[in-house]
């Protein structure tokens, strides 16, 4: 397995430095320009043209490539052209609050669709099953923005149960009080991931139900319940755990709509604030970031494959 591992890596370093390439392309040809940011009406046009030689600008787009491949290997991710801060500083900080929240909207997705999958297949056609999927199909069809805004209004305006904005309330710091804030956000993103899960546990298990083995259960004295969580969920999760790999990404990405309606401090937002403000060096550090943990997500899944199914399991 160790071996296994070791190979995907290295067979990710070339993928790595392709994207590198098409992201760094597709952020110089942009429109926009970062100078614009530091303009006053009272300078010249020589302050301008410093501001962007000072900036290593004014250099040819490989030249620029070169230089930034060059330190990203040494370490260096460079620092904000905006706030002037270190990259790397900057995503450190806000790396805890997307992990939290996207790490438990992720769980919560998980605990809902498996059971209720499982259910709504055993119980197909029935009045439980059309419900499920009457939601699940909401869940996928709704812009993400408009759900976010819904439970805004219901709990934040109308209720007032739950904070709207932000991650904490200026003067308190208590756990509970972070809590609060990640409930709605947690659930506009769960919502959304639970109901894609839900359809493929429902689909995989009734096609599931249909195999002999199951009816080899049946005749053994097994309950219907026993036959979903003893022996069709092991198969149905194949595919799950491959939604779930692709879905690690977003830890470090973050789920950019979500994090800037909620005012979330976390990567999402600030890869928003990056992209307006054309600040080159932190879109890049996220869209890498985000990439090696699309790679990382591939391996978790394909070592949850061997967990769940030892048949599969990789070889060398």
């Amino acid at each position: 397995m160790i071996k296994v591992i070791v190979k995907r890596l290295l067979q990710a370093i070339p993928l790595l430095f392709f994207i590198s390439i098409v992201s760094f392309l597709l952020i110089k040809l942009a429109p926009g320009d970062p100078v614009q940011s530091f303009v006053t009406p009272d300078m010249s046009q020589e302050d301008v043209e410093r501001i962007r030689h000072n900036l290593g600008l004014d250099q040819p787009i490989y030249v620029q490539y070169v230089r930034w491949l060059i330190n990203i290997l040494s370490g260096d991710f460079g620092y904000s052209l905006i706030s002037h801060r270190p990259v790397l500083t900057m995503i450190a900080e806000r790396l805890p609050a997307t992990f939290g929240l996207m790490g438990s909207s992720l769980l919560l997705s998980l605990l809902i669709a498996i059971p209720l999958g499982l259910y709504a297949a055993a119980n197909k056609n029935g009045w439980f099953d059309r419900l499920i999927s009457g939601i699940s199909y909401v869940g996928i069809s709704i812009p993400i923005f408009w759900f976010a805004l819904l439970l805004i209004y219901l709990f934040s305006l109308k209720l007032n149960l739950l904070p709207s904005i932000g991650m904490r309330t200026i003067g308190v710091n208590s756990a509970w009080d972070v809590i609060k804030h990640g409930i709605l956000p947690c659930l506009v993103l769960a919502f959304q991931n639970a109901s894609v899960y839900l359809r493929y546990i429902r689909s995989n298990t009734i096609s599931q139900l249909e195999e002999d083995y199951v009816q080899i259960q049946y005749a053994f004295g097994s309950t219907k319940r026993e036959v979903l969580f003893h022996h069709i969920l092991r198969n149905v999760l194949l595919p799950v755990i491959t939604i779930f790999g692709l879905s690690i990404p977003n830890l470090i990405g973050g789920a950019f709509i979500t994090e800037t309606i909620f005012s979330w401090p976390g990567m999402g937002s600030l890869g928003v604030t990056s992209i307006f403000s054309f600040d080159y060096p932190v879109i890049m550090a996220i869209t890498m970031f985000s990439s090696l943990m699309l790679v990382i997500g591939n391996l978790i899944a394909d070592i949850l494959y061997s967990i769940v199914d030892p048949r599969i399991r990789p070889k060398g």
